[in-house]
């Protein structure tokens, strides 16, 4: 895509990274300091505590690693499962389809459970492999909580529904690298063992910290999991956490400061208001898609998400024309359809720090795909 300035500011409508509120920008608008002084590790032990509500979470343990979603993704798996063991892992879109590439990468067997993009996982096939497996092989349920590429939310409550109902001990793993903070999330009631998040999406920060919780069970099946890991190791946090430095290795102190920020934030809203808010969003989102006369990839209102609507173009259109449009008529940054639907989707990301004045640019939206 060619650059060409836009005057003003970006309008920036992709499913993540998103905009970064100002008080946020002015708190990581600071020097270095020495992470192992005083207040490093005071400002550390607070953001630990506080991390776990908007995980809902009381017995669950955080570690902020300095990462993406990637290296959170792999620290879940590494330090909770051994090369060899048998994981279900559902394949809905590209992000799904990246993490399964990287189970497999890691060594695991993968019973990969695959629907349409734009539709939700196939639960019932959870079901009948949870009821088959009646020697507990399956080790780990792997599921994307909130696939960015397609729009599609799945039900985490009824996975641990099944597990329940079918008395399995499977380590129960989540991506809710576009959920957190923005979808209603509870790890505690879910029994969720591991949930990871990303700085850059409905926290509104920059990129480069990935957020793990791991429940009790998950630290236990840590002490005998033998995937090698190093960097993403959790013996190593827990070793500094109980020292009470925090750190085993440098962290950014910047993203710390912005951490706190953006957590203030939320928590000054109210951790139920932000959902509510982001429920209002999707909704407006998707009734200007359908006045546009325009298609949602997502097939079933079930798995429509709050966070991120995938938009379909009619088969004579390029969505990427769409974008590139928006972005040199508008300044308006939209993403791209990926893999599967390259070409026949754009996406208009709506999480993290809007409100209901920003929905206006959706005017701009239309004009600019009318005009393709």
């Amino acid at each position: 895509m060619d650059y060409v300035y836009g005057p003003g500011r970006n309008h920036l409508f992709v499913p993540g990274p998103v905009n970064i509120p100002e008080p946020v920008i002015r708190a990581m608008n600071r020097n270095n300091e020495d992470y192992r002084s005083p207040a490093v590790p005071a400002l550390t032990k607070t953001l630990l505590e506080d991390v776990k509500k908007i995980f809902k979470t009381a017995s669950g343990t955080p570690f902020m690693i300095p990462t993406t979603g990637t290296g959170a993704w792999e620290s879940a798996l590494t330090n909770t499962l051994s090369p060899g063991d048998r994981i279900v892992s559902f394949l809905i879109g590209q992000f799904s389809l990246l993490w399964i590439d990287q189970q497999k990468r890691l060594g695991f067997k993968v019973d990969v459970v695959e629907s349409d993009w734009g539709e939700g996982a196939k639960l019932d096939v959870l079901a009948s492999k949870l009821a088959a497996d009646t020697a507990h092989t399956i080790k780990a349920i792997c599921i994307v909580h909130n696939e960015t590429a397609t729009g599609v939310t799945n039900n985490l409550a009824t996975v641990r529904k099944i597990l329940d109902h079918y008395q399995h001990p499977a380590l129960f793993l989540v991506d809710g690298v576009s959920s957190i903070c923005a979808l209603d999330f509870r790890m505690d009631e879910w029994g969720v063992d591991v949930a990871l998040t990303g700085s850059q999406k409905a926290l509104s920060l920059p990129t480069g910290m990935g957020i793990v919780c791991a429940s009790p069970k998950a630290l236990e099946a840590s002490k005998t999991a033998k995937s090698v890991r190093v960097f993403f190791d959790w013996n190593d946090y827990l070793k500094f956490y109980k020292m009470g430095t925090f750190w085993p290795y440098t962290p950014s102190i910047q993203l710390l400061y912005g951490l706190r920020a953006a957590l203030d934030l939320i928590f000054e809203e109210g951790l139920d208001n932000v959902i509510a808010r982001h429920t209002r969003l999707g909704k407006a989102t998707r009734l200007a898609v359908e006045a546009w006369g325009l298609k949602n990839c997502t097939q079933k209102e079930e798995w429509y998400s709050d966070t991120v609507t995938a938009v379909m173009v009619p088969p004579y259109i390029d969505s990427s024309e769409i974008v590139r449009s928006a972005w040199k008529r508008y300044n308006l940054s939209l993403g791209l359809g990926l893999n599967k639907i390259a070409g026949k989707v754009f996406r208009i990301g709506h999480l993290g720090n809007l409100n209901e004045v920003e929905p206006d640019i959706y005017k701009l939206i239309a004009a600019n795909t009318l005009l393709i």
